[in-house]
């Protein structure tokens, strides 16, 4: 596969085909979460909640059911804890298999680390493992989408041991082969993987480069250079000291509302005032203003609109080399939070 969307799709119809394999036809319906981001496959835009991606192909996409995202900063009630709040946001899973009917719900799929549309949002401890218990009850798949957060990027392999889960199905891709070649991949479990073998013995589905030799051995040897040069340590060292600069350089800061992530996957949300969180008018396009001041001063980095509900707010997403040093995690803050300040002196 070529990249993530195409890995996501293959997910979909395989979550389908193995109900077909193992004699559940009636299960169909997908469950994923709003402000969620898949790819820009026709599928994957379906279960995706990108509300400003999704909007111009609306009438073509699946009918898929969008449950909220596991996001503390805006989900959270006044005197809720985390905890709380988890097993709140994953029993609206359970609540909307109930409502479809279990036996006509096929997978969840869901983002370990929320990346494009909130801008790197873990979920709250708790909340993977309740998901995981209610998938299991009613015999539904968990797809977990780790095309941005996994392979390394949270500091260790996929981002789902660190919920303590193992998905049904996991979607990979950027870091496979750290952008060398192109390249995208769908892990499954034993089940699945005995239901087709033991079924009608293969997937129905292809792509034109599909298993391309060249793209396996660029992933291979990316993957064979961050075991031999123990990357993920840096990862774990580099993305700890990133956190703390980062709150250091931003954390008073009257417009940023939030500092989020795991590692060498880093967020920060904007806000026009901390204390309400209410977001910047996004007809200042802050996020894109971040982009240019960044880029002037020879920093790449991720920033989006849309993070509070789809159409306000903005944030931006970090996700640096593996190879990063402590100097270069300094020039990275200091860059970015001079670039922020431009940003709102020019649109404020």
């Amino acid at each position: 596969m070529a990249g993530g969307s195409e890995a996501v799709e293959a997910s979909l119809k395989m979550a389908r085909q193995y109900f077909l394999e193992t004699g559940e036809p009636g299960r169909t319906r997908f469950i994923a979460r709003r402000q969620s981001y898949h790819g820009n496959t026709l599928g994957a835009l379906s279960v995706g909640g990108h509300a400003l991606r999704r909007e111009p192909f609306e009438p073509m996409l699946m009918s898929v059911s969008h449950i909220a995202p596991c996001y503390a900063y805006r989900g959270q009630a006044d005197g809720e804890t985390e905890e709380d709040y988890g097993l709140r946001c994953a029993d609206e899973l359970e609540a909307e298999i109930q409502r479809l009917g279990p036996g006509t719900v096929c997978a969840f799929i869901a983002e370990t680390v929320v990346g494009a549309t909130v801008g790197v949002v873990p979920a709250v401890p708790g909340y993977f493992k309740r998901i995981r218990e209610i998938c299991d009850r009613h015999g539904v798949l968990l797809i977990l989408d780790e095309v941005m957060c996994g392979m390394g990027r949270t500091g260790t392999t996929f981002a789902c041991e660190q919920e303590g889960i193992v998905p049904d199905i996991v979607c990979i891709a950027k870091g496979l082969a750290g952008g060398y070649q192109p390249i995208g991949a769908v892990l499954v479990s034993e089940k699945i993987f005995a239901a087709f073998r033991h079924g009608s013995g293969f997937f129905q589905h292809g792509h034109t480069y599909m298993g391309h030799p060249t793209a396996a051995a660029a992933a291979l040897a990316v993957q064979r250079k961050i075991a031999s040069a123990n990357l993920l340590d840096n990862v774990r060292k580099q993305g700890d000291l990133l956190d703390s600069l980062l709150h250091e350089r931003l954390g008073n800061h009257a417009n940023i509302g939030d500092i989020c992530g795991r590692e060498l996957f880093r967020g920060i949300e904007l806000v026009a005032d901390r204390a309400s969180k209410e977001p910047l008018d996004p007809k200042l396009k802050l996020h894109a203003r971040i982009k240019s001041h960044a880029m002037d001063r020879c920093l790449i980095c991720y920033p989006d609109g849309g993070t509070a509900d789809g159409v306000r707010g903005d944030h931006v997403m970090l996700a640096p080399p593996f190879i990063i040093n402590e100097a270069q995690i300094r020039e990275l803050v200091e860059i970015l939070g001079d670039a922020i300040d431009a940003a709102l002196a020019e649109a404020c």
